[in-house]
């Protein structure tokens, strides 16, 4: 099978993020499958860009290809980024010949956050033939709508709204990362079983492999704080007004005369803020410290007597969530402190650590206080019912399959009477 897979942001591990294009392209591509992952040259989430000469450049990364579309750089939500994505969507649709190259896609996924990739994908999936499949990753213009106050007759939610419509109706299939999408999207027109459900993943091979040394700095500073004997709880990720870390700071105070230690790795427009307001509070049991690289996080996470993660409390993740840093977090055989508010809850569902409510500092306090409680085994056990769960229901080459056999349907719902092909592993037509 030919998959053509659209992703404005897509990444690679020697890029940066996203990672779930690639993990899931080159499962696809192992089992025999061509794929294109066509992408953006400038992200805010890769750590650096790839190299392109003209206006597409094609590069080949572990058995994929990917088509690199020139676009402007930028900073932030302004007028920078809109160029970009327009950008984008211009040269997806004016260089599709190119992009599609020699070998017609089979299958084409539109599977950037905005939506509005949705109509060149069309575009490419009807002159080839091709079944259509929209990809969520976060409700759009609903996210923006609720977390920004933008209100739904600016015109560009309208426009994103149109094309969240458009995808809705005239996508064979809608995948969705979010487990409770599905009544969200039936409004928007939807029919009746399009829904997947295909969360993010882990490579549990390379997790597991790729237990890379820690940084000189990290690691001294690691082995000072395990010499006070303190329970070292850390946050490992992005330092952003999402991530809701003031109520790690707020809890730190109250903990201030405990044995208890939080570490903060990462970087993001917050953390100048949140290492302000640990400084002016006296406190010595936050401690910050730089990213890590990719390979290295394995080391870093299991270095820790627990892990933490939270969002903001939101109505948006009333449809559920699919953090990447959970996965990594229930890999490391960590118990993990989750405060969030969310339509899904994984750490209770695999009984792997404490979930409390979003931005509540006593409850974080409450919570670690109870987890640093627990016996040495009694936190072995949660981490290894985490890992469990992880590999059992999140490794990459599980949801890959998946996909494929959501690709492969025979009847594709509302589409009666037209009978799709059918392709070998090559993309070769059988029938």
């Amino acid at each position: 099978m030919n998959i053509l897979l659209i992703n404005h942001y897509a990444g690679t591990p020697q890029y940066g993020m996203e990672y779930r294009p690639y993990y899931l392209a080159r499962e696809w591509s192992s089992l025999g499958h061509k794929v294109s992952v066509v992408a953006a040259s400038q992200s805010h989430l890769r750590s650096r860009a790839p190299i392109i000469n003209g206006s597409l450049t094609d590069e080949q990364i572990d058995g994929i290809r990917y088509v690199w579309l020139r676009a402007p750089t930028y900073r932030g939500n302004g007028l920078g980024r809109v160029k970009n994505i327009l950008t984008f969507l211009m040269r997806l649709d004016s260089q599709r010949g190119r992009i599609v190259g020699a070998h017609p896609p089979d299958v084409v996924i539109a599977s950037s956050t905005y939506t509005l990739d949705i109509f060149p994908a069309s575009r490419i999936a009807s002159k080839f033939g091709a079944k259509l499949f929209y990809e969520v990753h976060d409700l759009w213009p609903l996210s923006p709508m609720e977390l920004g106050n933008m209100s739904r007759w600016h015109p560009f939610i309208m426009l994103v709204q149109w094309a969240e419509n458009y995808a809705c109706c005239h996508s064979d299939r809608v995948v969705s990362l979010l487990p409770k999408a599905e009544s969200h999207l039936r409004q928007h027109g939807m029919s009746e079983g399009k829904f997947a459900y295909i969360p993010n993943g882990i490579d549990a091979h390379e997790w597991q492999s790729q237990m890379e040394p820690l940084p000189e700095e990290h690691r001294k500073i690691l082995a000072s704080l395990r010499k006070t004997g303190s329970f070292l709880v850390a946050y490992a990720g992005a330092h952003g007004v999402a991530n809701a870390l003031h109520t790690i700071v707020e809890a730190a105070k109250l903990l201030r005369d405990k044995p208890i230690c939080f570490v903060l790795i990462g970087k993001g427009p917050e953390k100048e803020a949140l290492e302000r307001s640990a400084r002016e509070s006296g406190l010595k049991n936050v401690v910050f410290l730089p990213p890590v690289p990719k390979s290295s996080v394995p080391s870093l996470l299991t270095s820790f007597d627990a892990l933490y993660i939270g969002l903001q409390r939101q109505p948006i993740y009333r449809f559920g969530i699919s953090p990447n840093k959970l996965m990594d977090y229930m890999m490391s055989g960590r118990p993990v402190l989750q405060a969030i508010d969310a339509g899904n809850d994984l750490v209770t569902e695999s009984r792997c650590g404490i979930t409390l409510r979003a931005e509540d500092p006593r409850a974080l306090a409450d919570a670690t206080m109870r987890m640093m409680s627990w016996t040495p085994s009694q936190r072995e056990d949660a981490g290894r019912r985490g890992r469990c769960y992880i590999v059992a229901n999140h490794d990459y080459r599980a949801l890959a399959s998946r996909f494929l056999e959501v690709m492969a349907l025979e009847k594709m719902p509302g589409r009666e009477g037209i009978k799709p092909r059918a392709f070998g592993p090559e993309g070769v037509h059988s029938a």
